[in-house]
């Protein structure tokens, strides 16, 4: 649950908006250059010299992205930067420095937003981000979070949605699907909670889709590899609403087409238990379920040997023309257009 009913709670009036920044952000240093003044006065500071800047941003609000009843507040914190770092990363950049921006409601004390605040410090020392601003207001409905990410890079080095090509290989790092089957057990303890509050959950079957949802790890990782490699790639995407919507959006930028194979489709074993225990299908999840927070990107064929074998990677398909559309190809063999059934903030309940 939310917190323990005996801990101290220290009300948010007593430090004021000021006051509250103050105290949240006083523990976090400087790691990059470019950070010429953080946190402190009207606005940040920085300087990136020569390199281009990338910029994202996210809003994440309870009820919506988030259940506080499973989720617990450092990990939000954590999970919530990831969610921006993975935008700078799938532009082939290096993330640089966040802002932060929460609304919350009365009934969070001080001691919640610690927690929360010591989820993002984690992510900003293991990531080596700054956190250079943002700002605190109340809220009405529950907690509300608004993250940017900054990122530099060279220009020749940012890749975009749009330069995929026909015949290019599409190609994810990781496994999918780990996160949303983390959901559905974390849903359904919920409901076996609500009807006996004396029951106590046994995860550990199922700690890595658990982890894989309530603390996704950002691919800082793949632009260093792909450098390694010698790989530049033509087109690129983190995975966030599934990957099927995810395929579709670098068609539609790249105006390409592509074919998808089912059985290439990485699944951690774990996922695959876990789809026959709740009977869903194990392909529409990787497809659907979105959260995995992976890379997924092209590259030229010419390409193909310096990536071949590379347990990071996973060849899953190659790009066509336009004009052929984008394709599942399933282990029957047989051609399936790909719709965009990715999670969707606005659809009703």
């Amino acid at each position: 649950m939310l917190e323990d009913k005996n801990r101290q709670r220290t009300s948010l009036e007593k430090l004021g908006e000021f006051g509250l920044i103050d105290h949240l952000t006083k523990d976090f240093p400087i790691q990059q250059e470019s950070t010429i003044q953080g946190i402190g006065d009207d606005a940040a500071v920085l300087d990136f010299k020569n390199k281009k800047t990338v910029l994202s941003t996210d809003l994440l609000i309870e009820g919506v992205h988030f259940d506080l009843s499973y989720v617990p507040l450092k990990h939000l914190g954590y999970k919530a930067v990831m969610v921006n770092l993975s935008d700078i990363y799938a532009m082939n950049a290096t993330a640089t420095q966040i802002t932060v921006s929460i609304a919350v409601s009365n009934r969070f004390p001080l001691e919640a937003l610690e927690e929360l605040y010591s989820g993002i410090a984690l992510a900003c020392k293991k990531f080596k981000v700054d956190l250079v601003g943002g700002d605190t207001s109340s809220s009405t409905t529950g907690l509300l979070i608004s993250i940017t990410a900054i990122g530099e890079t060279n220009e020749e080095n940012i890749v975009y949605r749009k330069g995929a090509k026909p015949n290019d290989l599409l190609v994810v790092t990781g496994d999918l699907g780990g996160a949303y089957m983390g959901l559905q057990v974390l849903e359904r303890e919920k409901e076996v909670f609500k009807v006996n509050p004396n029951s106590q959950p046994d995860l550990e079957p199922y700690s890595y889709i658990v982890e894989r949802q309530l603390k996704p790890e950002a691919r800082k990782d793949i632009s260093g590899l792909l450098k390694v490699l010698g790989v530049q790639p033509t087109s690129m995407i983190d995975i966030s609403d599934g990957l099927s919507s995810e395929i579709l959006h670098l068609c539609q930028n790249s105006k390409v087409g592509c074919n998808l194979y089912e059985d290439k489709i990485p699944l951690d074993p774990t996922v695959i238990s876990a789809c026959e225990e709740f009977n869903i299908d194990s392909t529409m999840v990787a497809l659907s379920g979105g959260e995995d927070y992976e890379l997924l990107f092209t590259l030229a064929q010419s390409d193909f040997d310096k990536i071949k074998g590379n347990p990071n990677l996973s060849v899953i398909g190659h790009m066509t023309g336009a004009e052929e559309g984008a394709h599942l190809i399933t282990r029957a063999n047989t051609k399936i257009p790909l719709s965009a059934q990715g999670w969707n903030s606005f659809e009703s309940e």
